[in-house]
């Protein structure tokens, strides 16, 4: 039997591999939803997660912020955030922050999207940025990119999953160290 991998060792990428729920053919016919909900129930797999997030953010230096994209990045960003002591700023879909905000269109496997932040907070700032998978990379570019635009250095980037198959990794090649829980 293969030990899973990860960039934090095989005891967290196990831990994470035993607690995600294949959904097929979610959102669409084809794709296969990873589901973390049993991840984020399981209080210990958690939060050795978002310990493991925070061994890798200590490494990039240090942060002023985390960043979650919408939605279930969310949720890693805000258990980080309060691990590490800082602030958290939430990377948006389109039309769900009060102006004024600043945008940004990407592809996705299945689709297109557009992300936004909010002006004014980012200017100057070190952030973190974290989402839940990394499929295309699409999603954590345009993040990245952003959060650029908007003023901000981005230390780097931290997922509990990739999807290695998709090869996203190579779409955020030199835009910051990418960490990912589990690989497969």
């Amino acid at each position: 039997m293969t030990l899973p991998c990860g960039d934090a060792g095989p005891q967290i990428a196990g831990a994470v591999a035993a607690l995600l729920r294949d959904v097929p053919d979610f959102p669409q016919p084809g794709i296969v939803f990873k589901d973390i909900a049993p991840l984020l129930a399981d209080a210990k797999a958690f939060g050795a997660a978002i310990g493991a997030l925070g061994d890798h953010v200590s490494g990039c230096g240090p942060v002023d912020l985390v960043a979650g994209v919408e939605a279930r990045g969310f949720l890693v960003a805000g258990a980080l955030a309060r691990d590490l002591g800082c602030g958290l700023v939430a990377v948006r879909k389109a039309g769900k922050l009060p102006p004024p905000t600043m945008r940004r269109s990407y592809e996705l496997e299945y689709g297109s999207a557009e992300l936004e932040v909010p002006v004014g907070v980012l200017d100057g700032m070190r952030v973190y940025l974290v989402d839940d998978v990394l499929a295309t990379g699409g999603t954590l570019r345009a993040g990245a990119d952003l959060l650029a635009q908007a003023g901000a250095t981005v230390t780097g980037l931290g997922v509990l999953l990739e999807l290695g198959f998709l090869d996203g990794r190579s779409r955020l090649t030199g835009v910051a160290p990418v960490h990912a829980l589990l690989r497969v």
